[in-house]
């Protein structure tokens, strides 16, 4: 793709950045193909290639910020681009580019939306005690935050176990509040192996909420409060494992983020590096003399559900689909796999009449061949699901022992 960004944008390192994206784009379409929102309108402007070349055009200073905003904002940052993407154009990248260049401001209610989450979801005290709240307070919310509260409010690991090794456990910030028996079954499943697990008191939300809203300021201040918590307690701990794909890509992505930063560049890049999910852990961190993963429901037909963080974002494909089928479950075939479910992060407030569609073809997918339980692997896909799904939806770490 042809670029005319301007010569002071492009001397800057985010524009040389944008621009070396930019042109890596051949123009083919083969990304549209795997686009959820590209098939939900058949409109160019809501697939990949017709937001690059909003992105484009924006850059440039020949589209308006309020168009760029409306196609980009449905987005889901799934990522399905870049696995089919043959030129390996980085487009989760060029819209963090677009978003930043754009900012998080919005107007009218989508603007009170948009703050209102990056003041609440965060921070998990406050999540915590308005999702108790909200459950006798769903008749006065908007629709999209109503379906949002949780029917139970979970707690945070509150205390670290030994091992003859040991791993440093993210807790995230969602899922701690809505899911936090996910991270239980693990330490549990750990210490009958020998592993301890331990958790930082210091560790915040990984920021991607706010990367993903356009939040520049508030995502790099996240970010280096984790590598402050994280960084000093790599020397005692096998690796940092997230049981939340959705957090676990944005902590791998901690030395980009940081890259620019002299004092952060380095230490911010072996966090990234010692960071696995959950999945990859099991799968190559055990020790051989570990017992294997053993189905607490040996024989349950099982749909996997990969969330787009995982299949798309930290590019790992059926490593879990191996973990459940060795320990004894019977995999079911889904159609069209590849497919987000809606959930995105924020997406399912912000969009939610799109996230509902989606979430419906996602869980017609699922459930056509009777599967006994659903699976997935981080917060936003399980919740999401879970309040459509006549099938029960669990992570699959709750599956294994």
């Amino acid at each position: 793709m042809q670029t005319q960004l301007p010569a002071e944008y492009i001397a800057t390192d985010r524009g040389r950045r944008a621009n070396e994206i930019l042109r890596s784009c051949v123009h083919c379409g083969f990304c549209n193909a795997t686009c959820p929102t590209y098939q939900l309108s058949g409109d160019e402007l809501d697939g990949p290639r017709g937001r690059i070349y909003l992105i484009k055009e924006f850059l440039e200073g020949a589209q308006s910020p309020a168009r760029v905003t409306e196609h980009l904002d449905r987005c889901l940052t799934c990522r399905a681009c870049e696995t089919t993407c043959p030129s390996g154009v980085a487009y989760g990248e060029l819209a963090e580019i677009a978003r930043a260049e754009i900012g998080p401001q919005r107007a009218g209610i989508q603007g009170g939306l948009r703050r209102f989450l990056q003041w609440l979801v965060p921070n998990p005290r406050r999540l915590r005690l308005l999702s108790r709240l909200g459950k006798y307070a769903r008749f006065a919310l908007p629709r999209p935050l109503a379906a949002q509260v949780p029917n139970q409010v979970t707690q945070a690991l509150v205390a670290n176990t030994q091992g003859s090794r040991q791993i440093l456990l993210l807790q995230g910030c969602a899922q701690q509040v809505t899911t936090g028996g996910v991270n239980q079954a693990l330490q549990d499943l750990l210490q009958t192996r020998g592993i301890g697990v331990m958790t930082s008191p210091m560790e915040g939300c990984c920021g991607s909420l706010d990367l993903h809203l356009g939040d520049e300021d508030k995502t790099l201040k996240a970010v280096r409060n984790n590598v402050d918590a994280l960084y000093p307690l790599l020397g005692t701990v096998d690796a940092i494992v997230s049981t939340a794909s959705g957090c676990g890509v944005t902590v791998k992505d901690y030395g980009r983020l940081l890259a620019a930063e002299p004092e952060y560049a380095e230490r911010a890049a072996k966090v990234a590096a010692a960071t696995l999910d959950v999945s990859e852990y099991l799968s190559r961190k055990l020790p051989e003399s570990a017992q294997p993963l053993k189905a607490i429901h040996p024989g349950m037909r099982v749909a996997w559900h990969a969330p787009c963080s995982l299949q798309h974002g930290q590019q790992s494909e059926g490593v879990v689909e191996s973990l459940l089928t060795n320990a004894g479950y019977a995999l079911v075939p889904v159609q069209d796999a590849h497919l987000c479910c809606g959930s995105a992060g924020t997406y399912s407030v912000l969009q939610p009449v799109w996230a509902e569609q989606l979430r419906e073809n996602k869980l017609r997918a699922l459930q056509r061949e009777a599967p006994d339980m659903i699976a997935t692997a981080n917060v936003g896909c399980q919740t999401h699901l879970a309040m459509g799904a006549n099938t029960p939806v669990v992570h699959w770490i709750e599956l294994v022992s």
